[in-house]
């Protein structure tokens, strides 16, 4: 059976007293943005979204696009899933129509370099990576540079397979 809405906000209270969520949830939307603002530093051929979209506990991402995929009315959602607890780029569309065409032409391709969702009808992605599945926390810098690795080697890819 399930608890009643005060239940539950009784608990998150417990837990915000304690103070570990606080500062974990602080020091993960720091880290968000630090990887956000150093991809805007380093890779000025993207476009990034002004603001992180913290979400209701269940993603937080940002979005980035170059030229080239912004004609394609294409963009990429760096996101962390707070589910799963990774790092995850998620190419997604402008609208549902773009996001359908694309996803079609994946589908029905040999493409097998990343996850194509099995149907889109309650999905943002037309294809998935995972840039970080089990984050190591304890060493940030190394954690950054995983993820922006992987984060161009995804573009680069979805770049050349719609080229």
């Amino acid at each position: 059976m399930e608890k009643a809405l005060h239940e539950y906000i009784n608990e998150y209270k417990l837990q915000l007293q304690k103070g570990d969520i606080k500062y974990a949830y602080q020091a993960l939307m720091k880290f968000m943005i630090t990887l956000k603002n150093d991809l805007h530093n380093t890779y000025p051929q993207f476009k990034l979204s002004s603001t992180i979209h913290q979400g209701y506990m269940d993603i937080t991402y940002f979005t980035l696009t170059n030229e080239f995929l912004r004609n394609k009315q294409l963009k990429t959602i760096i996101l962390f899933n707070h589910d799963t607890f990774s790092f995850e780029m998620w190419l997604a569309a402008q609208n549902k129509k773009v996001q359908k065409k694309y996803w079609e032409v994946l589908k029905n391709s040999n493409w097998n370099t990343y996850t194509i969702p099995a149907a889109i009808d309650r999905r943002f992605s037309i294809t998935e990576s995972i840039l970080s599945q089990h984050p190591d926390f304890s060493n940030l810098p190394a954690l950054k540079k995983q993820i922006e690795t992987k984060i161009i080697l995804f573009i680069n890819e979805v770049t050349t397979f719609f080229a």
